[in-house]
This record gives structure tokens, sequence and C-alpha cells, in this order.
């Protein structure tokens, strides 16, 4: 356990339990796209409303990216950057 004490548990851990006591990964990689998108969003004079709107997305959603609380699939990536912010996706593997 957080507190440093022992508890039995079965071999299978249901989801359910390991989500309680599991923290969240917050990837690098996830907290700077979210961080280019706001930056490249008000670059644009854009508000979350309006990328959201443009890109086809909700501007919750939008939130969500820009504060690092969701992960993005990379087809409504590609409409957010493309379509939202009319900019051109890149992705590199090195």
């Amino acid at each position: 356990m957080r507190n440093g004490q022992k508890e039995r548990v079965p071999f299978e851990i249901g989801a359910d339990i390991l989500l309680k006591y599991s923290l969240p990964e917050k990837s690098e990689i996830m907290m700077k796209l979210g961080r280019l998108i706001r930056d490249a969003r008000r670059k644009a004079g854009l508000t979350q409303q309006e990328l959201a709107i443009l890109s086809g997305t909700s501007r919750t959603y939008i939130s969500r990216i820009e504060n690092d609380r969701s992960d993005v699939e990379l087809a409504t990536l590609k409409k957010i950057i493309e379509i939202g912010l009319g900019r051109q996706l890149e992705i590199k593997i090195k």
C-alpha cells in the first residue's frame, strides 16, 4: 500500500482495484504535446471553443489535452493540428 502497510491480495487483481491504487503516469511527450497545442492555438488567435468547432471536438476535450488530462488518438490529433490550426502534423521516430 502507499502508506507502507502490506495487504494480501488474490493473484489476479481486478481493474477496479488496480485503478484505485495506481498513480496516473504523465508522459513527457503528452505534457509537451499539450503545451504545443495550447501555444499554437494562442498564436493563431483561437479560443479553445473555436479550435474545438474547427476540429470537430469539444472545448472540454481541447482543455483536457492542453492540461495533460487526456490522451489523444492520432486521427484526432491530426484533425486538431491540420484542420483546426491549419498546420502540418509531422511525427518522427529517432
